[in-house]
């Protein structure tokens, strides 16, 4: 099976496990209703995902994200405050397109957050998340290291902006950027 290295990973490998639990509050104003057993979480993803884990452990059966595209365009900066020199310098910092490391902040980013959901997940769960071409290859090795390549299920390809493939070919600047995709892992082979 492939291995990926990065910048950071030996420091993000079992963030995860250092993040303090925070509890959830409820804010009255913002509710709709008394009983509901809905959640609308604000605040940090990693935190909030750390969250629930004391009520949701093994029981999501399907989760969908879709995490930054890591285009250089988006405007994200990385955040997590894990103990490395090399990624406290990253801080409030936002990942443009010609940063050398943007790769490297977004697999850091990526990696504890698919841990945690790997945990959230049921053990008949799913999870769907959206990509395009600039961080496919890196989702997908990531994904086989945390989730297992044998829970690797399919990868649904959405065709974007041209009508034909023929238009596709008529600008060869746009070749290859006219798709997204969603990658589908489960949790174990069982599924």
């Amino acid at each position: 099976m492939p291995v990926i290295n990065w910048i950071g990973k030996d420091r993000v490998i079992n963030h995860d496990k250092e993040l303090p639990f925070k509890v959830l509050k409820p804010v009255k104003e913002l509710s709709v209703g008394d009983n509901s057993d809905n959640l609308l979480i604000e605040g940090d993803n990693l935190e909030a995902l750390k969250a629930l884990m004391p009520f949701y452990y093994n029981q999501v059966k399907c989760i969908y994200i879709d995490p930054p595209y890591n285009t250089g365009y988006e405007g994200w900066e990385y955040n997590d405050k894990v103990n490395s020199p090399a990624i406290r310098a990253w801080l409030k910092k936002v990942v443009g397109v010609d940063d050398l490391e943007r790769h490297d902040k977004w697999l850091c980013m990526m990696y504890p957050r698919l841990k945690l959901l790997k945990e959230l997940l049921a053990d008949d769960g799913l999870i769907f998340i959206s990509i395009d071409d600039n961080e496919l290859h890196n989702l997908r090795t990531i994904m086989n290291d945390i989730f297992g390549e044998n829970n690797f299920k399919n990868i649904i390809l959405i065709k974007r902006g041209a009508k034909s493939v023929q238009a596709q070919f008529e600008k060869i600047d746009k070749l290859g950027l006219g798709a997204e995709y969603i990658l589908v892992y489960s949790k174990t082979t069982q599924f």
